[in-house]
């Protein structure tokens, strides 16, 4: 199912992309995207297939692997766990939540010292927690982010120190974003927590965001000196025909820690002021009733099978004009499911979108006679 949503919103965004009426802002970043996770299309980007070194944001699919350990039963949030020497010695000059190999730590703890913290030793005591090393724990990693549908990334280790196998692209980390978000919302809210204390020492969360916008609920930031500094952030503010909206902006190249706080937040910005995600139709909703031919029933329903949430400039919704295109004539069998046809939105006769219509029912043949009748009928057309 998540492969047929991810296809599904590909063949929005191909589309929505060359329709884009709205200049897109100027941002101070080597690669940066701007996602509707609502809707499931990105909204705008520049360079978001260069592969980036993701840094810190390499942390998000190491939260996404514990959080899967944890719905499996694979872990607790309560579990103690012992720290090795090899996560209490990870590169003491990066960050760090500070956890001591003499005390047992929990893994509600370590992910909160992961997320909040960015601490180093903190990815790599969960790594061991779930899978028993490291080593295994990335394998993890790259099967996820392969499931997910992340084409350009891999990891190499679950903290992002420097690493020339350990890539990925803006593009595949709002994939990552959209999927924490979707499928742990739960555990997701770790990442709106501001400052955490272990071991008696406090650090803030690095995501400055979190104190200038309220709207802001997550998600994480990374710096090394080759890459610059990057962020993923996210919002949801209401929205008028949706009830909220949830924007993802991921920012990789910038300059300084106040550079990517105050791009994001333009990026954030742009997207609320000058788009609305409308709805068009709710799932198992027919949009049509067209004639099947050879079929057990003479009409079949058409529609999609889920809702369809579009992302549009401001001040377009009202006029989008549907425009379907059949694959007629509709000749049964016909499978539930089946595409067949697509949808055009179209505005002032440019189309905007295009959406897959399937069959809403299965339809079987018709008996021997039956489908006899129909191909006379359709001979004479």
């Amino acid at each position: 199912m998540k492969k047929l949503l991810a296809a599904f919103a590909a063949s929005l965004v191909m589309v929505s992309a060359s329709a884009q009426t709205v200049p897109a802002p100027t941002v101070a970043a080597k690669s940066w995207l701007l996602l509707d996770a609502t809707s499931g299309q990105v909204i705008a980007a520049q360079d978001p297939s260069m592969r980036i070194e993701p840094a810190s944001l390499t942390k998000v699919m190491t939260a996404y692997v514990t959080f899967a350990a944890i719905r499996e039963k694979r872990l607790t949030l309560n579990q103690m766990v012992n720290v090795s020497v090899r996560a209490w010695k990870v590169d003491g000059s990066s960050s760090k939540m500070f956890i001591d190999p003499a005390t047992p730590v929990s893994v509600d703890d370590l992910l909160h010292g992961l997320m909040i913290q960015s601490g180093n030793d903190a990815a790599v005591a969960l790594a061991e927690a779930v899978a028993g090393d490291e080593g295994t724990f990335v394998t993890l990693m790259n099967r996820e982010a392969q499931r997910l549908g992340m084409k350009n990334t891999r990891f190499a280790n679950p903290h992002g120190l420097p690493d020339a196998n350990n890539y990925s692209t803006a593009h595949d980390l709002s994939i990552l974003a959209a999927s924490v978000i979707r499928d742990f919302p739960e555990y997701y809210k770790i990442d709106s927590v501001k400052q955490f204390t272990y071991n008696k020492i406090t650090q803030q969360n690095r995501n400055r965001l979190l104190w200038l916008d309220p709207t802001v609920d997550g998600m994480k930031t990374g710096h090394t000196d080759a890459s610059g500094y990057s962020m993923i952030a996210s919002a949801r503010r209401a929205n008028g025909t949706t009830g909220q909206r949830r924007l993802i902006s991921v920012i990789s190249g910038a300059a300084s820690d106040a550079v990517r706080t105050q791009e994001s937040q333009k990026l954030l910005n742009w997207g609320f002021q000058n788009f609305d995600t409308v709805k068009l139709y709710s799932k198992g909703q027919a949009i049509q009733t067209p004639q099947v031919w050879k079929g057990s029933q003479s009409t079949v329903k058409l529609g999609f099978q889920r809702d369809i949430l579009v992302t549009v400039p401001k001040g377009v919704a009202g006029k989008l004009k549907p425009v379907l295109e059949r694959k007629d004539p509709l000749v049964a069998p016909l499978a539930l499911g089946g595409q067949v046809g697509t949808l055009k939105m179209t505005v002032d006769g440019k189309a905007l979108l295009a959406l897959p219509v399937v069959a809403l029912e299965e339809v079987q043949e018709a008996s021997i006679f039956g489908r006899a009748w129909d191909s006379m009928r359709l001979w004479m057309q």
